[in-house]
């Protein structure tokens, strides 16, 4: 693999910010109703972090825990704050971070703002496919 290939060139930019006082329930609204796997938590203010729910989150923190979704706000059970990737990052260097940290995706955040989101997927379908091809 001598062309390298950057985060930028692989992530999604399909994502969605959510204020994490939203219910677990209407945030499972939006993962349905958008195909995603994961939702991207707003910082409150300019000092504070973003976070990020994902389904394995609600399968352990509220399935599993017999709660229910529309009485548990995402911020009880989302990551925060999280590992994110900038978008001029080498895939192979994201995908040695994801194993590194036990990651399986990641928000992509450049001038501290989420440009995309990023994910084992992505940077073997769209990324190392691309070289292949």
């Amino acid at each position: 693999m001598n062309k390298i290939i950057r985060v930028g060139d692989v992530m999604s930019e399909h994502f969605t910010l959510i204020d994490g006082l939203i219910t677990v329930a209407d945030a499972l609204k939006l993962m349905n109703e958008n195909n995603y796997r994961a939702l991207i938590v707003n910082k409150r203010n300019d000092d504070d972090e973003y976070g990020m729910v994902k389904l394995s989150d609600i399968a352990k923190l509220v399935i599993a825990k017999n709660r229910a979704p529309d009485r548990v706000n995402v911020y009880e059970i989302m990551a925060k704050p999280v590992v994110s990737v900038p978008s001029k990052m080498n895939i192979r260097y994201c995908a040695r971070l994801f194993d590194q940290f036990g990651l399986s995706s990641a928000p992509v955040i450049d001038n501290d703002k989420v440009v995309g989101v990023v994910s084992y997927d992505h940077i073997v379908m769209n990324g190392l496919m691309e070289v292949y091809n």
